[in-house]
């Protein structure tokens, strides 16, 4: 109990209690949504995205199968309808799926077993452990816009499922973001690949919670593929954005 306790208030801390970061984070999606526009949050986790997209006036699904951190989406935007809260996950078809949880650590929680004997090998990841599960419901990225409408933006910050999520995906959105880990390379590779069959996007890279880019311009795929290679011995995660290419 007070392991999972612990690993709550990590997150808090972590997502909202650092001084700024809500500021830099409305500025930073202000150049991919605004008032009125949808945003689907694919791992939403304690919300910091949700309260910076509702601040630019975005109607927000927010997508979280961890029942802690569901409770805590409910708590904070529960009487709010602009955002919906969805307790499931996201994947290639409807079912329902093992998600494995990290109670000490749980932004690193994972659908993924592949993912997670990647990431455990790493020296960062040493002290993470897997310790618990839980069957969670599982949808796809296509019956969510059907029911929703079409996004505007997509996060999917999914530890390693994010090819699982996209292959739920039968036409490209205007733009969306996911993780890259350095010891996860090739799976993010992978996830570039599939971004890649579903339209002509342009690409940018974002290291781990700067809200900066990486580029001072909007890169194809074998540049962005170039970058991650400089940024792969730094040893930093962050996030990919991908903007479809006949929206600018």
């Amino acid at each position: 109990m007070l392991g999972r306790a612990y690993g709550i208030a990590r997150s808090l801390v972590m997502y909202h209690g650092v001084p700024g970061r809500h500021r830099k984070m409305v500025r930073f999606y202000g150049a991919f949504l605004g008032p009125g526009d949808i945003g689907i949050d694919v791992g939403a986790h304690v919300g910091s995205r949700v309260r910076a997209w509702r601040a630019l006036g975005a109607r927000v699904i927010a997508v979280e199968p961890q029942p802690d951190f569901t409770r805590i989406l409910r708590l904070f935007f529960g009487r709010d309808d602009g955002v919906t809260i969805l307790p499931q996950a996201l994947g290639a078809r409807p079912g329902t799926a093992r998600l494995g949880i990290s109670t000490a650590t749980p932004t690193v929680s994972s659908l993924s077993t592949d993912w997670i004997d990647t990431v455990a090998t790493d020296r960062s990841f040493a002290k993470v452990r897997w310790d618990r599960s839980v069957e969670v419901p599982v949808t796809t990225l296509d019956a969510l816009i059907a029911a929703h409408g079409e996004p505007a933006f997509c996060k999917i910050d999914v530890e390693g499922f994010e090819v699982e999520v996209l292959a739920g995906l039968t036409r490209p959105v205007r733009a969306l973001s996911f993780e890259y880990l350095p010891m996860a390379h090739d799976a993010a590779l992978a996830v570039l690949e599939r971004v890649d069959e579903l339209g002509s996007y342009r690409y940018n890279y974002s290291p781990i919670e700067t809200m900066t880019w990486a580029s001072d311009r909007w890169l194809d795929a074998a540049e962005l593929r170039a970058l991650l290679d400089r940024y792969r011995p730094l040893g930093r995660s962050g996030d990919v954005y991908a903007r479809r290419t006949n929206d600018r």
